[in-house]
Parts: structure tokens; sequence; C-alpha cells
């Protein structure tokens, strides 16, 4: 089958935007193995640029964009959070203007983040309905260009590059920030029986998926949930695309549904879904600044609370995972752990 991406289109991406981007490091934890019962290997999106690896798919679609000539009226997005902070952020980068539409309930912290940028923000109602009506209205009035949050082949193609990254890691060269911290680093990587991301809108996970295939062909392929806005997990077992409705999680950045694009790749490629209650998220995320002196979102510490959970560790041969840690963006201030 066809799919909007192949593993090509992720090379390519990692041409256009190498030395763009951070290559994050790899971590581990002795202690962590230990909880978990398998080795597990940290790839570390939390410390890209804007905090979320959504910078790579946002800065490769937008590349794009500009080699065909498209970009004198600016781009437009609409997130609550990580992509709107990676579109403003590749915008920026490009030197073209951004426009943003936030929902009305998104984090401070995450906006605050977004102005700091230099992007253009339009308020909207909580709901994708709204979102893409204010969108229209704001493409109308400025002639951007729009970036979808994920279901966008350059988008998804981007985001390929984290695993395409994380397979061929070496050690990474600026490792002084772990090594003041004792934490173990530069890591040659073998063969992960397992590799595991957060899903949300599908965007990371596919193209984890397309370049995962590409060079590590016997890896097996999970997602990780919430309970709360678990329309992946259901869409998978009921072999159809379910839309995500009423969505009730910590995990802000997972509460989209899966895209047209993306559920494709996602239904023939994942063993499964892991879902996780909030609780479970709270102490992945404790456990991650605990071990790794690292602050993590939700939706960047769900993949080590479903590596954790028992759905994951009754799992016959794995005893090597690859974890993405996708997020950080959260205000130090009001971690859950520290309530």
């Amino acid at each position: 089958m066809a799919y909007a991406i192949d593993f090509a289109a992720v090379l390519e991406a990692s041409k256009r935007i190498t030395g763009k981007v951070r290559r994050t490091s790899v971590v581990r934890s002795d202690e962590l193995d230990k909880l978990a019962g398998s080795e597990l290997f940290f790839k570390c999106e939390n410390l890209q640029h804007c905090g979320a690896f959504k910078f790579r798919g946002a800065l490769n679609a937008i590349i794009c964009l500009e080699e065909e000539d498209e970009v004198s009226g600016g781009i437009c997005t609409h997130s609550s959070g990580n992509h709107a902070q990676a579109v403003a952020g590749a915008a920026l980068e490009i030197g073209v203007d951004a426009h943003i539409v936030m929902p009305k309930s998104a984090s401070e912290f995450k906006v605050e983040g977004v102005k700091q940028l230099g992007a253009f923000i339009t308020f909207c109602e909580p709901d994708l309905k709204s979102r893409e009506a204010t969108a229209a209205y704001v493409l109308r009035d400025t002639q951007a260009r729009f970036v979808h949050p994920y279901d966008n082949p350059n988008v998804i193609a981007g985001q390929g590059t984290a695993v395409l990254e994380f397979m061929e890691h070496v050690g990474e060269p600026e490792c002084s920030w772990w090594e003041s911290r004792g934490i173990v680093r530069d890591i040659t990587l073998g063969e992960f029986d397992a590799l595991i991301t957060p899903v949300g809108g599908g965007g990371l996970l596919a193209g984890t998926c397309i370049a995962a295939r590409a060079t590590q062909p016997n890896c097996r392929l999970f997602g990780a949930e919430p309970i709360g806005a678990d329309d992946a997990a259901r869409s998978l077992a009921a072999g159809k695309l379910i839309p995500q409705t009423g969505p009730n999680t910590i995990c802000d950045g997972l509460l989209t549904s899966l895209g047209e694009l993306t559920w494709p790749i996602l239904r023939d490629h994942l063993e499964s879904i892991v879902t996780v209650t909030d609780d479970e998220v709270v102490e992945a995320m404790r456990l991650l600044h605990q071990h790794l002196d690292m602050i993590v979102e939700p939706s960047g510490a769900i993949p080590l609370a479903a590596v954790l959970s028992d759905q994951f560790r009754d799992l016959d041969g794995i005893e090597r995972v690859g974890l993405i840690l996708s997020g950080g963006n959260i205000d130090p201030r009001k971690l859950p752990f520290r309530r």
C-alpha cells in the first residue's frame, strides 16, 4: 500500500534539517532498567529546539514550502502547544511570519513560549471545529500557508528523523550536562527489540514506523496513549479509524484524533497501543525527574508509563526498548508530582 511518505522522504527530511535541529542525546538509567525488567534507551526530544520533537516536522514542512516560494504570507497552524511553538520557532528560523491559532484552554506556559518566539496568536474555543474555522479566517486574512500539526506528509517525514537519528546514534559529543549529573550517556546502540512513542495525532509514531521498518525491520512497534484519550487504541482494535470524543487526560498533547494520513501507517505497522492512567503518567514523570534529572511533560513521559505497565511487561521476548521522550514543555513550578 502507498502511504503518505516512504523512507526516502525521511532521508530527504534529514538532509534538509540537519544542522538546524539538535541531535538529541540518548540516555539510560540502571535504576529504571530494574523497574522495567529490560534495558531502556531514552531519546531526549524534550531537549529539542522549542522543547519537543515537533520542531523537526514543522521545520521540514516550512523549508519545503520555502523551496516552492510559497511563504510570502507567512505560516499558519492551529495547536494547543508544542506544534504551535515548533511552527513559531521554525518560521523564525526561516524568517517568515507565524500565525498561530490556539484554544483559550491552552497552557499559559506554552502560550508564553509561542509569544516569546514572535508569533501572532489568535485564540479560539477549545474544540476542533473552532480551531479549523479560526484558522480558515486567518488564512483568508493573511494569505499564509497552513502547516497541519500532524496530517501533512512533510511533517510526518520530519518527525521520522528522530527515530532515524535514534537508530544511528553513536554517542553525543556535547555531554557536559549529563556528565555533571553522573548519568549514563554516549551510548552505542545495537538492535532494539521494541520502540515506543506517544500517540496523539500520530505524526511522530507514523514517522517512527516508516523509519524503523527500513532500518530495523524486526523491531516491534508500539504506541503509548492515556486511557482518557484512547482513540488510537480503539481504532487499532476495531481495524477502522475512530474519532476522538470528549478526551479527559493530563496529557494535553495527546487530545487530538488520528489523521487520515497517519492512521493507515499505524494500522499496518503497530503491534499494539499500550494505554495507561494519568496516575501512571505522573509516576513516570517523577521517575524521570528522579533518575534522569529531567523535566518531561505528561505527553512525553507516557512511553515510560507504558513500559512499566503490566500490559507491556507481560510481553515475551523484549529485552531492549527504545523510548522517545517527546517533549518537556511544562511549567516546572506546576509539576503534578510535587503537589
